[in-house]
Parts: structure tokens; C-alpha cells; sequence
């Protein structure tokens, strides 16, 4: 069996692959040869038709292309756009322009006329369809409602101040706790206490956990001041990595703050705990919470970190089990990589307020009052108060300005942009090879040995990984904990992939390799050896370990070996026995990184056409270094990736701001 290839190019096809679908009928046998439908979509498709006695072909596969949508990070498959944007799920290029697409008119015609399958329009209609057609968009029923019941949740926290508000007392503390720091942080935290929706945007090094404590301290300030109790904050992020990140962060900043005792009492008691603990989570359901729209959280503020990781469900879980009165600030990198599942919900959220704040006048005026000087904004559309809170930080404070140049430019999409930063930028600071280091393992153009981009770049990454692995493996070896872990922090490889010629795999083996060779007695083969880098892949609640922590094993006691993590800001040691589900970090992939930071990080980029190369994975890569950035891939390909943002089919953002 085949499938056309680029160019018109017959790819072979599994006939008896678990990715085909046999008794599958046209168009959707031609979709799931080719790779654009898995056989899970299609199975669900042909089950849907079976059930409201459908045999139009058209209206299977626009269900099973609804279907597949959501895994793919889309709320909704757009039927007037599909044909250019779907996509194979694997690396191959495949040309989907001999496939049979119909007609826009003819496909959604066919849609909207099956009234047992598909509603249509944005009311609601008993019985409830398992499909909802608005347009040329359609969605699975249940990412249609949860859309719509997020966007009206939002818009309900983001219409109107809070009242109570004592202004002078929020100036002045404004004042005392920011002095003369950025004008956007006062702002930011500013509106967090002045409306009950606000947002806390911007990339890293910009101050935004820094932002966070001082939120706090102002709500705690304005209770006090108003005779009442603290109100209860509930600090929390989607991975239980960042929900310990957060609450170290707050804590550390915590204690150098212009505060009382009482206030500075009650942050340093905030615990923070991930979304879904938060929530309640049911035993075996990651959507089913104990708390609800029924059975709201108790806490009078909700601070959300690391937001651009929430999905479109876990927000709609999150808004509705939160009190109408409750404040909710929203924290997070809309230029980042977005959560894995459907949605672009910070992005969506920031929307046109990435650029500017977009305000309204009596927002400006109020906030003016709190920060001691006028805020330039843009005006909303008529009638709309939803972004009187978001506020983007733009200072960074955490790396050098080439750095900073770079991310600045990958941000806005500017590709010559970003070669010219790249260039530019101090050889201290950033450095670039413009070169393929998989090129010669992938079998086929590209750099190799010999090439020498490809040498260099294999020298610049070797150098730096050598030296930073002799030296966790030196510390560990002392039994120095502190210094094995921070050598471990100070030079990473970031991968996109896992596997192949640029994955995390392939990185690994070949560092190992060059550590064999760098240092005696070095044995990769031992599964726990002194210096070993470990990375954790699942939460382990009960050690207090989360998916993305690092540390590193250590000898101590003699001959043993201890696993040491940094939790808190204190060092926990662990037999490397109770670590169940864990991996060697010598290199990991960019998704992994997010929320982490190195003193140098070497970025190795895929090849060109890899499906995840896009705009966001390459400026979370480039955001990962404090000091120093390797980035390791060609012209092409950096110019793929900023031309290529993630392209996500939501209507959140139309929802909350309007066409």
C-alpha cells in the first residue's frame, strides 16, 4: 500500500499498522493512509455516525478531523482552513494536496444538515449534539462549552474594581515595598489589588515572582488596615515543580521585605500546591474535582504561576470552583510554549495588551493614584473593562542584553532580527554556530565531521559539558552536595526532541561518551555512580520530588551514595533506591526546561522540517540561559522556527476581546 510523498512521492504504508483503519470507507481511508487521521479518530468518527445513522462521508470526516483536533492543542478544526494547516502526525513531508478535500460550502452544508450529529449557532439545544458547528469552526460539544464558560467566567472577574480599596495606604506601599523599580511591576501590582482579574505577564528575568510577594503584602496591608483578618491566598501552578518553585520564590522575597511582622508572618506561612491538589482531584480522574461551581474553594485570592502551562479544561476547572468575590491573578510568559493539551488560554488572555496595556480611562486614572505617575494605554473597545488588570513586564533583569536582544527579537517574529542579535551580541554572552550537528547521524545534508561548523559546534558543546560534568562528578565525589549541584546548574543541553540525530537520547550517549574519555574510572553503565545527574519524570508526592526536579547522587557516609535534591532552599537526601521513576540530565528536551534556568545552556535546533520547531520552543530555549547561550543550528532553520509561531485554533481570544 502506498501514500503520496513530497513532490508527489508514493510513501510505503503499513497495511496491517496499528495506525490503520481496514474497514475505514472513503474520504477517511485516504486520510488515515496518509498520516492526517490517526486510527483513534476515525474509530470515533465511524462510531458518532453509527449512532445518529449518518453515512455521509463528508460529515465523518469532518468529525473525525474535530476529533483529532484537541490532541493536536486546537480547541476547534476550522473546515475553511484545514486543507492548508493539517499536518502528518511524524517528520515526514508529505504533500496532503491530492487528498480529497471538499468544498467549504459543500462540507459545511453537509454539516449543518446533520441535525442528529452537529448543532449549530452558539445556542443551546436539547438534546445537547456531540458536535457544535459556529461558522466554518467546528468543535467537540464539550470544548465548545468550556470555551464559552471560560471566556464568560472571565469576563465576569475582569468587569469592575474591587471595593474597599484604601488608595493612599496602596500608594504607600506601593512606594515603600518597589522604591524605584520598574514603573511596570507598581502597575502590575497595583492592579492585582484594585481588580479582582488580573495579569502578571512577561518573560523571564522580568520580575514576575518577585511581583507575586509583593501582591500579597499589599492584600495583607489593605486587611489590616480595614481592621479585618488576612485574607486566605492560595498559591498554586500547574506542575508540582513550579507550584515549589513558587512558594520558595515568594518565601525568599519574603523575608527582605519593608513589611510588618504580621504581614511578613503570613507569607512566609503560604504554602503553595499544584492546580489539581488545589482542586481536589478524584482518584483516577484528572478532569473530576471535589471543588466546584457548587463547592467553591475557600480562599479569598488565587495566584496562578507558569499560566501559559494550563490547558483550556484545567482553567474552565479552575474558574469555576473559584468565589465570585475572590480575586484571581494570573501569572505567566505568553511567548512561551503553550500547555500540551487544547488551548492558548494566557495567550488568548493577554491578547491585544501584549503590546500596550489596554486600559480604560477610569482604570487609568485609578492606578495612576496607586503608582504615582500617569499609565500610557491603549483604549479598550467600547464597552469592554476586561483588561483594566493585564500588565506585560518588559525590563529583564536576570541576563545580559545579547541574551535579552535575542529573545526580544524571537518574541516579535523578526528574523533578521534574531540573526542580527545573534551576530551582534558579545562572544561572552551568546554564541552561535551556524551549523547541523545531526547532519552526519541523520545520514543526509546538513554539516558532519570535518564541516567546520559541525566541529565547532561539537567542540563548544563537548568543552562545556566536559567541564561542568568533571566537576559534579569531583563534588559529588567530596561528598560536597551544595557544589555537585551547582556545577549541575551550570551547563545544560536542550533538545527539541528526545530521540534521533538531535534528541535528548543521542546527546546523552554521546557525553557520556566524551566523559569516559575525559575522566578515569568513568562508567555510564553503573545505574548510580557518583556525579550521576538525575532528572524526575513523575511526581513523587510522598518524597516531596516533582516531574522536572534535578539533583545529583553523592558520596557521603564512607562508601555510600546518596541522591541530593534542593527543596525549599535545604538540601534532601534520599536513597537512589526510592527513586522510582527517574532519568540521567545530561541533556534534556526544551519542554522539560521550561521553568528552569542554567548558567550556560547549549541549544541544539532539529532539522527544519521538524513539526515542532516553532517560534515558542526556540525563545523558551533561548530564555533558559542566565549567562551564556550556545545556539546551535543553521540559518534555515533559525529562521523557520521564528517564521513558525504555534498556531492554535481557539476562539477564546474573540471571545474576550472582540473581533
Amino acid at each position: 500500500m502506498t501514500a503520496l510523498g513530497g513532490g508527489g512521492l508514493l510513501l510505503p504504508v503499513d497495511e496491517f499498522g496499528a495506525a490503520r483503519v481496514l474497514r475505514a470507507p472513503e474520504p477517511l481511508r485516504s486520510f488515515n493512509e496518509i498520516g492526517v487521521l490517526a486510527a483513534a479518530d476515525v474509530h470515533v468518527a465511524l462510531m458518532l455516525a453509527d449512532l445518529a445513522v449518518e453515512v455521509a462521508g463528508l460529515v465523518a470526516l469532518a468529525a473525525a478531523l474535530a476529533v483529532r483536533a484537541p490532541r493536536l492543542g486546537h480547541v476547534f478544526v476550522d473546515l475553511a482552513t484545514v486543507r492548508e494547516t493539517a499536518v502528518v502526525e511524524s517528520d515526514e513531508v508529505v504533500d496532503l494536496s491530492a487528498l480529497p478535500w471538499p468544498s467549504v460550502d459543500t462540507w459545511t452544508g453537509a454539516v449543518a444538515e446533520s441535525d442528529r450529529l452537529v448543532a449549530v449557532g452558539e445556542e443551546d439545544e436539547e438534546p445537547p449534539r456531540p458536535l457544535r458547528l459556529i461558522g466554518t469552526r467546528l468543535y467537540l460539544d464539550r470544548y465548545w462549552r468550556e470555551e464559552r464558560q471560560v471566556a464568560a467566567d472571565l469576563v465576569v472577574s475582569g468587569d469592575g474594581f474591587q471595593l474597599g480599596i484604601d488608595l493612599p495606604r496602596l500608594a504607600e506601599g506601593v512606594s515603600r515595598l518597589f522604591g524605584e523599580r520598574d514603573h511596570l511591576q507598581r502597575c502590575a501590582a497595583a492592579c492585582a489589588v484594585l481588580c479582582r482579574l488580573s495579569v502578571v505577564a512577561g518573560g523571564p528575568g522580568t520580575g514576575k515572582t518577585t511581583t507575586v510577594a509583593r501582591i500579597a503584602a499589599l492584600l495583607y496591608e489593605q486587611a489590616l488596615a480595614a481592621g479585618r483578618a488576612l485574607p486566605l491566598i492560595a498559591l498554586t501552578a500547574p506542575t508540582g515543580k513550579a507550584s515549589a518553585r513558587l512558594q520558595e520564590s515568594v518565601a525568599e522575597e519574603s523575608a527582605r521585605l519593608p513589611v510588618e511582622e504580621a504581614v511578613r508572618a503570613g507569607l512566609l506561612e503560604l504554602r503553595a500546591s499544584t492546580i489539581h491538589r488545589l482542586l481536589g482531584s478524584q482518584p483516577g480522574s484528572h478532569s473530576h474535582f471535589r471543588h466546584n461551581r457548587a463547592n467553591c474553594l475557600p480562599h479569598d485570592v488565587v495566584i496562578v504561576d507558569e499560566t501559559s502551562m494550563v490547558s483550556l479544561e484545567l482553567m474552565a476547572r479552575l474558574l469555576e470552583a473559584v468565589r465570585p468575590d475572590a480575586r484571581v491573578v494570573l501569572v505567566g510568559d505568553p511567548g512561551q510554549l503553550t500547555a500540551i493539551e487544547a488551548g492558548a488560554v494566557l495567550r488568548d488572555i493577554v491578547g491585544p495588551a501584549a503590546d500596550r496595556p489596554v486600559m480604560s480611562a477610569s482604570m487609568r486614572v485609578r492606578l495612576a493614584a496607586a503608582v504615582g505617575r500617569s499609565v500610557v494605554a491603549s483604549d479598550p473597545p467600547a464597552g469592554l473593562t476586561f483588561g483594566d488588570g493585564i500588565v506585560v513586564l518588559e525590563r529583564v533583569h536576570r541576563f545580559g542584553e545579547g541574551i535579552a536582544a535575542v529573545a526580544d527579537a524571537i518574541r516579535r517574529g523578526d528574523g533578521d532580527g534574531v540573526l542580527e542579535a545573534l551576530r551582534a551580541a558579545p562572544a561572552s554572552e551568546v554564541t552561535w554556530i551556524a551549523a547541523d550537528v545531526g547532519g552526519d547521524a541523520s545520514g543526509g545534508g546538513g554539516s558532519g565531521p570535518g564541516d567546520r561548523g559541525f566541529d565547532a559546534a561539537l567542540g563548544a558543546v563537548r568543552s562545556g559539558a566536559v567541564a561542568a560534568g568533571r566537576a559534579v562528578i569531583s563534588s559529588a565525589l567530596a561528598g560536597d552536595a551544595t557544589a555537585a549541584l551547582a556545577a549541575l546548574g551550570s551547563f545544560r543541553v536542550l533538545c527539541a526532541h528526545r530521540r534521533g540525530p538531535h534528541g535528548v537520547t543521542t546527546w546523552t550517549a554521546q557525553i557520556e561518551r566524551w566523559l569516559a574519555g575525559a575522566i578515569d574510572g568513568f562508567d555510564a553503565a553503573d545505574r548510580d555512580y557518583a556525579g550521576r545527574p538525575l532528572l524526575i519524570t513523575h511526581n513523587d508526592y510522598e518524597l516531596g520530588l516533582y516531574n522536572g526536579d534535578t539533583g545529583v547522587i553523592v558520596r557521603a557516609d564512607g562508601d555510600r551514595l546518596h541522591a541530593v535534591f534542593e527543596c525549599g532552599g535545604e538540601l534532601v537526601a534520599f536513597t537512589p533506591a526510592r527513586l522510582a521513576a527517574v532519568e540521567t540530565v545530561y541533556a534534556m528536551t526544551i519542554h522539560k526546561s521550561q521553568g528552569s534556568q542554567f548558567d550556560t545552556a547549549a541549544v541544539l535546533l532539529p532539522d527544519p522540517r521538524s513539526r515542532i520547531l516553532t517560534r515558542e520552543l526556540l525563545y523558551t530555549a533561548v530564555t533558559r540561559a542566565r549567562e551564556r547561550l550556545i545556539l546551535v543550528g543553521t540559518e534555515e532553520v533559525v529562521r523557520v522556527a521564528v517564521g513558525r509561531p504555534v498556531a492554535r485554533a481557539t476562539g477564546l481570544r474573540e471571545r474576550l476581546w472582540g473581533a
